[in-house]
């Protein structure tokens, strides 16, 4: 717990290149295995399970995609992802839940010059190497004095998803995220 993690921007961003720019920032305040985070949705958090039978946005991409009542193998519920990206969703052990949390979107902050190498080039990067820069980092973020647990814009691929229905959305999105996973296994 107290770990931050960073989504940074991807030079063939949706919005343009956005390398060395933060999409989101978040402290880490708690962990979850994936079968508990989908029994915390269920009772705490419904609007995080996807619905596809209305017209927001929000309620159609919420992350808690795969159900794991029974304690049988989890099923895929109707979201963003296809079959073909189980493998990779269910690759992890844990969800991480944020407490303090800073969403940009697609109206992501620069990073200033001096936190620029903890920018990597891959997916899902863990290493201890950034620690250096971690009090940095807590205090550039943290200065920039906008409201804590607050999204400050739209996710990049927002206006697609809507125009969409649930079939489509699930082959295009999940198409792009089995390509952007094999592309980060080749950079590796």
């Amino acid at each position: 717990m107290g770990d931050w993690v960073v989504g940074l921007g991807s030079k063939n961003s949706p919005i343009d290149d956005i390398s060395g720019h933060v999409v989101y920032a978040m402290r880490v305040s708690k962990v979850l295995t994936m079968h508990e985070y989908d029994t915390f949705c269920c009772k705490e958090l419904p609007g995080k399970i996807p619905n596809w039978s209305g017209n927001e946005f929000q309620g159609r991409v919420g992350d808690c995609i795969y159900d794991y009542a029974g304690g049988r193998k989890p099923k895929l519920r109707v979201s963003v992802h296809t079959k073909r990206n189980r493998k990779t969703d269910l690759g992890g052990k844990n969800v991480l839940l944020s407490d303090r949390f800073f969403y940009f979107g697609n109206k992501p902050i620069r990073l200033p010059e001096h936190l620029e190498p903890i920018v990597h080039q891959t997916q899902g990067h863990k290493s201890r190497a950034n620690q250096p820069y971690l009090q940095e980092f807590v205090s550039w973020i943290e200065g920039l004095r906008k409201p804590v647990n607050t999204i400050f814009g739209d996710p990049q691929k927002k206006d697609l998803i809507l125009s969409l229905s649930a079939e489509e959305c699930e082959g295009i999105c999940a198409k792009q995220h089995e390509e952007d996973d094999l592309q980060d296994r080749e950079i590796c």
